[in-house]
């Protein structure tokens, strides 16, 4: 397969962490590696955080160690809240990303690893620390990246200070995240070719959620703001527990994919693996 012009990483620990009933060990390995062989660019599998805070992923190590990686080119990220998961996710030579939730709300940050802002950042330079030692690459999701609201204040320029300071400590990847929906296509196309042309040396990338009648509009914003690195789950299952009671959605895999795919993107994925994992989803999601 020649490489993806766009890089899509797929969500399924997204889509399932706010599940109330446990997902079996077994079935989330038989889904991710379905998943697996489509060809996505980056498999987001598991979490290193506290059972406590995310039941659904206690079984993150033993997933991992049920995966078949033979054959793919798919790449494992894990999601890390502090330096205690960063410490675990090292440790496994399959994984290629750590992802760590910076916010730029001092609430959603509390909220969400239970640290401020200013400890977030401590966490993030010895987490980049971590993966130069043990060869991996860290992605910082920027959330809160549309808005805010918690009514802490926000603004581009709130952006784009906390974008600079991450750049000069060294992270190379960036996916604005909208934890709790409120991007808009406008708020897309101000934004993002702003961030992109600005730090032209960073990977710049987009973390979405949507309602299903706003999925497409985001798509469509984020492709002509020049997004190439897009976030997605399939069936748009998911959201953020600790954001809100009510979910808000992914951004649905197979919206993206017809997108792009209706732009003659060329995507080289195996769309009969892809069509296995949709009917297997109903054994996971209902």
């Amino acid at each position: 397969m020649s490489e993806n012009k766009f890089k899509l990483v797929e969500c399924p620990r997204d889509a399932m962490q706010g599940l109330h009933d446990f997902v079996p060990t077994v079935l989330k390995s038989e889904y991710l590696n379905l998943l697996l062989q489509v060809g996505f660019d980056t498999l987001d599998f598991g979490s290193f955080v506290s059972p406590k805070a995310i039941p659904q992923l206690a079984d993150t190590a033993e997933v991992l160690a049920n995966l078949d990686l033979n054959g793919t080119t798919t790449k494992l990220l894990a999601i890390i809240a502090n330096l205690k998961g960063v410490e675990a996710a090292i440790k496994y030579q399959e994984i290629t990303y750590l992802g760590f939730p910076f916010s730029i709300s001092e609430t959603f940050q509390q909220r969400n690893t239970n640290s401020s802002i200013e400890q977030s950042l401590v966490t993030v330079e010895k987490m980049l620390l971590l993966c130069a030692n043990h060869n991996k690459k860290a992605v910082v999701y920027l959330s809160m990246g549309f808005g805010n609201p918690y009514g802490n204040d926000w603004n581009y320029e709130i952006v784009e200070q906390w974008a600079d300071i991450l750049v000069s400590k060294g992270v190379e990847i960036i996916s604005l995240a909208d934890t709790v929906g409120i991007s808009t296509p406008e708020k897309i196309k101000e934004i993002l070719p702003k961030l992109i042309s600005k730090f032209s040396d960073t990977e710049i990338g987009i973390h979405l959620h949507s309602t299903p009648a706003e999925r497409f509009e985001k798509i469509e914003a984020a492709y002509h703001a020049g997004v190439k690195r897009i976030d997605s789950a399939l069936k748009g299952f998911g959201g953020c527990p600790m954001a809100a009671d009510d979910l808000t959605g992914n951004i649905a895999t197979e919206d993206v994919i017809n997108y792009l795919n209706s732009k003659g993107e060329n995507l080289n994925l195996n769309m009969a693996k892809w069509n296995e994992a949709m009917v297997l989803s109903g054994k996971i999601f209902g």
